[in-house]
């Protein structure tokens, strides 16, 4: 506040605004205001301000307000845009108040349920015989395996349905996408492209976190033009031809043949 008086009273000596205001440290129109505000309240210009603003947005009368929850604790499956239509009846000598202010009174008193977002949950997809030749691939990871440097690797491997030819079995470092997508590039470009893939819910194939579950992967498939058949959850049946690949996988390649060599 002296600050001020001073900054003031140094003005009516006759000095000038902008050197005064470098002087002080403030802008020219903060100078103004303060000698205008001093003009036309006198030494009361000089107290701090109330920051309180002078009009708020959702601020109802208490008559109205008190009305908007009672009609809500009355009708609790009343929503803002119903509970506005008989403040306009009630109260038809005043401005009636918007949609979101309604909500916000009703939200600041707890009457408002928030709903909770539901996460996608995998369900499958139909699924359908192919007839020929690359009209449906199968994917899925077989597990983990230790190496014999005692390193684990996450074997990929992708068939057809209608042949059982196995296209690609890949030991990748992890399931990310990134891995997936190169052996998937790789034998589209020496096999083609298939009508239809069919693979489980889990990733790279889908993930539960993006909008119907489609992954990078299932969307790049897409925009390729094939079509996506996921087997429901718990159900690996569905997939039964890959999983019958993947035994015999398993018998084949994870350790040395017991015997003589044929």
């Amino acid at each position: 506040m002296d600050e001020r008086l001073r900054f003031v009273a140094r003005l009516l000596e006759g000095e000038k605004m902008a050197p005064l205001c470098r002087e002080f440290g403030i802008s020219r129109v903060t100078g103004h205001k303060l000698y205008n505000r001093f003009r036309e309240c006198g030494l009361e210009a000089f107290k701090d301000r109330s920051r309180r603003p002078y009009r708020h947005a959702n601020k109802l009368p208490y008559q109205v307000e008190r009305t908007i929850i009672g009609l809500k604790n009355e009708h609790p499956s009343w929503g803002a845009p119903k509970i506005r239509d008989k403040l306009i009846r009630a109260f038809p000598m005043i401005k009636p108040p918007a949609t979101s202010t309604v909500h916000a009174v009703l939200d600041r008193h707890g009457l408002v349920k928030r709903r909770k977002r539901r996460r996608y949950k995998a369900q499958g997809t139909e699924l359908t015989a192919a007839q020929e030749v690359n009209g449906l691939w199968c994917a899925d990871f077989k597990g983990e395996f230790m190496l014999g440097n005692r390193q684990y690797c996450y074997p990929l491997t992708i068939t057809d349905y209608r042949s059982r030819y196995l296209f690609a079995c890949e030991g990748l470092a992890s399931v990310r996408s990134e891995f997936a997508f190169s052996v998937f590039e790789r034998v589209f470009k020496e096999y083609g492209l298939p009508g239809a893939i069919r693979t489980d819910n889990g990733a790279p194939f889908a993930s539960g976190n993006a909008l119907f579950g489609l992954s990078k992967l299932a969307v790049w498939w897409l925009r390729l033009g094939i079509r996506i058949q996921r087997i429901r959850p718990g159900n690996p049946q569905q997939n039964g031809r890959h999983e019958r690949m993947h035994l015999t996988l398993k018998r084949e390649a994870t350790k040395p043949r017991s015997g003589p060599a044929n």
